[in-house]
């Protein structure tokens, strides 16, 4: 018997190939107004506001292990919890909980957006608004995205008889996307919050 790779599985690493490209060029277009306006840089990224932006970048960083803690349930076949210890719990409720800490993420995002709003940075108010804008707001369509995807695994986990791999494979794949999310977001964090 051939042993072949889970198409699903496949599938998603190669549309996150793509992904990749549609973020490289983000972070091109960021790096190219950045080179052509530096003292505009400076100026308005006085304005970030570094604290709140980590906390919701560990945030982030947690629901990631949240996620894989989830997968590692799914894994074992073991879509709810057997107990109330977190060592019971299975992929819904390890999901439940990455969903939350997502959204927590989206909330501090939104916060911060309007933090910056009413220093009179906006899309259109010069070129790091845009810059900014349009980088973080695409991730936050993605971070969205994945949290509808959280969402969709755990209403099939519900609805099924019985959890099998194919179920399992579908918690695999929208953990890859987190993944991906989560560290698309430490090198936007990086390079916007932290490179001078």
């Amino acid at each position: 018997m051939i042993n072949r790779p889970n198409v699903v599985q496949v599938g998603t690493i190669v549309w996150l190939g793509s992904e990749v490209m549609f973020f490289a060029g983000l972070f091109a277009i960021y790096f190219t107004l950045r080179s052509m306006a530096p003292d505009l840089w400076a100026h308005e990224t006085a304005k970030l506001n570094i604290p709140l932006s980590f906390t919701i970048t560990v945030i982030l960083v947690l629901s990631s292990v949240t996620c894989q803690f989830g997968v590692f349930a799914a894994e074992r076949l073991q879509h709810r919890r057997t107990g109330w210890k977190p060592t019971q719990w299975g992929m819904i409720e390890w999901f439940y909980l990455t969903y939350l800490l997502g959204a927590i993420f989206i909330i501090g995002q939104t916060y911060e957006y309007s933090l910056l709003v009413s220093e009179y940075v906006s899309l259109t108010s010069n070129s790091y608004g845009s810059a900014f804008y349009i980088t973080t707001g695409f991730h936050g369509l993605h971070v969205t995205g994945g949290l509808i995807a959280f969402l969709l695994v755990i209403g099939r986990a519900y609805a099924v008889r019985t959890f099998t791999h194919r179920e399992a494979t579908s918690a695999i794949v929208v953990s890859y996307y987190w993944h991906f999310v989560d560290v698309v977001w430490i090198a936007l964090f990086l390079i916007i919050y932290f490179l001078k």
